[in-house]
């Protein structure tokens, strides 16, 4: 049964056509996932279907008395508002419930009132009005938000814990159909694997967006594939899907060059003959040639690179020393003091639950934050560059190219274009507006600013976060290669392996110690 149809959707953006007579169809049990490289439209085609976007023709049509849960980013959160209280929020109408019953039996209730009494028992029964607390428990701790604390003030979370408490809510509240983007951008491996467990048991309906393949890989059971304006759907996991999408490419790109070698025939021919005593048979080769329907030439994927100029200091200098560090912001975050050190050339990962400290830890390092306790130093010739997760920009109307030249203004405009067309952005996108762009593209522009300065000490905090897989792995490779020290904090354990990265900082295994 169809609980959403997508009917010949088009939608352009500047120059780009993002859909061009687009359809899809979701039924009742689809756990779907969308698919498509960065700058595809998948974000774009969430928030038509959330109404946040108007498309320029087409139709969308939900089923009747449907309720949906979206992952909205930009949700109110009120302040005073405890991460308890907001989660109850999704049990709303069963604590009005519960209020008016507490005022029925608060009142001397007549008969009446005792009747209206029994309904409002029988629906807070048939709700498990009874059990919220251990709902919410449940999911909370599956999420990793009983680390943070039920009784943190909601205006107060950062990026990725107000993502969590939103995700949470959604889940509570348990609708027909949901809609995530990216909802393992901020979430550990622990709580990852209690999504996909969640998500595999879920009756309904659910469209996710993730550049986490491993996760897409476990819970979905078809696929949304976006490619040259199109939506294909496939039935199966996403493993299944891309063997029978790369057969399929196969198949189109045989009949694609059949078609080419047939037309190119064709018009010698005419060209040959048109004149001639064969005239007739050219027009009419001719005539048959403007009624075929000519399959589109296969796009040519740009493949991102990624490459981190060096600033060569002598080896096995220690670069960095660490020494009984605290940190936080008012009070540490945790008792237990931080102890490491890196020579040059090594590679480190952080790793912890979200919230736990892994980001004050950079910054603290950085001189961001003043450390609580403790000391660290850096060697004299160390020479930092910095990665930051969040897309936070000066302005969003300005394009990658003004942001790069303004950061580099000793680079000439040339410069500037070969360093962002590394990324894999095209020139369109390199001279379009910020908020034009995917967050897999604004991700890209602060790679390639950053390839700009030689370096001998990265650090990486969550550079995946909206990348797809082709860009996933040339980042992969790129900081493999990368010949200086780097600290890199990552919620996805397949981006690294031991092979090249020399340690592994568990904040969450030092608290428990």
């Amino acid at each position: 049964m169809s609980v959403l149809e997508v009917q010949h959707l088009t939608q352009q953006f500047l120059d780009k056509k993002l859909y061009d007579d687009a359809s899809l169809q979701v039924n009742k049990e689809d756990h779907l996932g969308i698919t498509g490289q960065n700058g595809v439209g998948k974000s774009t085609f969430i928030k038509i279907l959330t109404g946040q976007l108007e498309p320029d023709d087409g139709k969308i049509t939900w089923q009747k008395h449907l309720t949906v849960g979206y992952l909205d980013q930009q949700a109110k959160l009120v302040e005073g508002m405890t991460i308890r209280e907001y989660l109850n929020t999704a049990f709303s109408d069963l604590f009005e419930a519960n209020d008016k019953l507490t005022d029925i039996y608060m009142n001397d209730p007549d008969e009446e009132d005792l009747e209206k009494a029994g309904k409002l028992q029988e629906l807070l029964d048939a709700n498990d009005f009874y059990e919220i607390d251990t709902k919410v428990d449940q999911v909370a701790t599956g999420l990793g938000l009983d680390a943070i604390g039920y009784d943190q003030d909601v205006s107060k979370l950062s990026g990725g814990q107000r993502s969590k408490i939103i995700l949470a809510k959604i889940l509570l509240e348990h609708p027909d159909m949901i809609l995530l983007d990216e909802p393992t951008n901020y979430l550990d491996t622990n709580h990852i694997e209690w999504l996909s467990d969640y998500l595999n048991n879920f009756e309904g309906a659910f469209i996710v967006i993730s550049h986490d393949y491993s996760f897409l890989d476990k819970i979905v059971n078809c696929i949304a594939d976006i490619e040259f304006g199109k939506i294909t759907k496939y039935t199966g996991s996403l493993k299944q899907v891309t063997k029978q999408k790369a057969a399929n490419k196969e198949t189109y790109m045989k009949a694609y060059t059949k078609q080419q070698e047939k037309i190119s025939k064709t018009k010698a021919y005419i060209r040959k003959f048109k004149a001639g005593s064969r005239s007739k048979s050219a027009k009419s080769r001719e005539k048959q040639m403007s009624h075929m329907d000519v399959l589109t030439p296969p796009g040519n994927k740009t493949i991102a690179s990624f490459n981190f100029p060096y600033k060569e200091i002598p080896s096995s200098r220690m670069v960095l020393e660490v020494n009984d560090l605290k940190i936080g912001y008012d009070e540490p975050l945790f008792d237990q003091q931080l102890n490491f050190s890196l020579i040059s050339g090594e590679k480190m990962v952080i790793k912890g639950f979200n919230g736990i400290g892994k980001t004050t830890l950079i910054k603290t390092l950085l001189g961001m934050i003043e450390p609580k306790a403790g000391n660290f130093d850096f060697s004299d010739v160390v020479k930092i560059g910095y990665f930051k997760q969040d897309l936070a920009w000066k302005s969003n109307m300005v394009t990658p190219f003004k942001v790069v030249s303004e950061d580099h203004p000793e680079s000439d405009n040339k410069e500037v274009r070969q360093f962002l067309a590394r990324t894999g952005l095209t020139n369109q996108q390199i001279m379009s507006p910020l908020k034009s762009l995917s967050g897999g593209e604004q991700t890209k522009v602060k790679l390639a600013d950053l390839m700009f300065e030689p370096t001998n000490f990265l650090f990486m905090d969550e550079p995946t976060n909206h990348l797809d897989d082709e860009s996933k792995a040339s980042l992969r490779k790129g900081l493999r290669n990368y010949p200086g020290a780097m600290i890199l904090v990552t919620h996805e354990e397949d981006f690294y392996s031991s092979d090249w990265v020399d340690k592994v900082l568990d904040i969450e295994q030092i608290k428990k110690n």
